[in-house]
């Protein structure tokens, strides 16, 4: 959890990758690039990929794009009941994926008890009785 506001939090990530770049200068220097190239307007607008980046890093679970993402959406002119939008769909898709791997997780237990079952069927049946 963020111990500090978002602004402060993105300000010294902001340091820190800076402090890393020099250290690894050439995977950073691709990933700026990938981030331009991925983020700037296209079918889809800078707004609506931020609100895109939102949701998904609200799904990752990682704080830091949630507070780099949320200011540059809000600066791209995304409003707080689009991004409230978005979270919105973030759960879903947080709880959707979740449900779904709940389900293989029970048909998993099924299959496993039915597998048990049938050994101790053929074990009684072998033992004659």
């Amino acid at each position: 959890m963020i111990d500090q506001g978002y602004d402060e939090y993105r300000d010294r990530m902001v340091k820190l990758i800076r402090e890393f770049k020099k250290d690894l200068p050439g995977p950073l220097a691709g990933f700026r690039t990938l981030h331009q190239q991925s983020m700037k307007d296209g079918v889809l607008s800078r707004k609506h990929k931020e609100l895109i980046a939102i949701g998904i890093a609200i799904c990752t679970g990682c704080e830091g794009c949630i507070a780099f993402h949320v200011r540059d959406a809000m600066e791209e002119g995304a409003s707080s009941e689009e991004i409230i939008e978005t979270i919105g769909v973030a759960l879903l898709m947080g709880g959707g994926p979740a449900l779904m791997h709940g389900l293989e997780a029970l048909e998993a237990i099924q299959e496993l008890e039915d597998k048990e079952a049938q050994t101790k069927s053929l074990q009684i049946m072998k033992a004659g009785g």
